[in-house]
């Protein structure tokens, strides 16, 4: 499995366009931010990338955790490493939200490959969900999707964006063939990674940016 920590410096000087909602008044330092990459066929394959971000009050950065699988045993281990991960992010750094961009898909998979593999750990019962897609619509009253939501926050991203078609494939081979990993180039690796990094990324940054770019459908 390959497992990654970055850290990106991030001095927060001001909330005054954070994200407006009914929980704490600077609920980002309590956030989780979440996406995933995953499989479905019918049902949940498997987990392929897990990416979660938060931030650091004390070293103020970005702290962005993720997991990709390598082959069909790391399919299972990254379910139990993601509990292992949200039970630290709860009891020892007192994180009480998670962020989310139209999160009831990537909550699906999860929630059903937990069950399936005995884990009784759920996510949404353990921190309030905050999904920015909802949040969006509900401010607008139109919908968008997280890469337009973005242009609109002038967010660039360093990749390409990639399809969740094609990243399905690429997990189900995975997962299908224990040598495809060894085949699989290296920049294709890195290029799932980054682009899984930039969407937990960019979910800190529009929360905290709200209110810059975010009109009502009122105003």
């Amino acid at each position: 499995m390959i497992l990654r920590e970055n850290r990106e410096k991030i001095s927060v000087k001001s909330a005054r366009f954070l994200l407006p909602i009914e929980y704490e008044k600077d609920f980002y330092k309590k956030a989780l931010f979440f996406d995933l990459e995953h499989c479905v066929n019918k049902k949940p394959i498997c987990v392929g990338v897990f990416g979660c971000s938060y931030y650091d009050e004390v070293r103020e950065e970005l702290v962005v955790n993720q997991y990709m699988i390598e082959n069909k045993r790391d399919a299972e281990d990254v379910l139990y490493i993601a509990e292992k991960y949200f039970i630290k992010m709860k009891s020892l750094l007192n994180k009480k939200y998670i962020v989310t961009f139209a999160g009831n898909n990537d909550f699906t998979v999860i929630d059903y490959l937990f069950k399936k593999n005995n884990i009784e750990f759920n996510i949404r019962e353990n921190f309030k969900e905050i999904d920015l897609q909802k949040e969006y619509e509900k401010k607008t009253g139109s919908g968008i999707g997280l890469k337009n939501l973005e242009k609109e926050f002038n967010i660039n991203r360093e990749t390409e964006v990639i399809g969740g078609q094609n990243l399905a494939k690429t997990f189900n081979k995975i997962v299908r063939d224990s040598d495809y990993i060894y085949r699989m180039p290296q920049e294709k690796k890195e290029k799932i990674l980054l682009y899984n990094e930039q969407d937990v990324v960019s979910l800190f940054q529009i929360c905290l940016n709200w209110q810059k770019y975010i009109k009502t459908s009122e105003e």
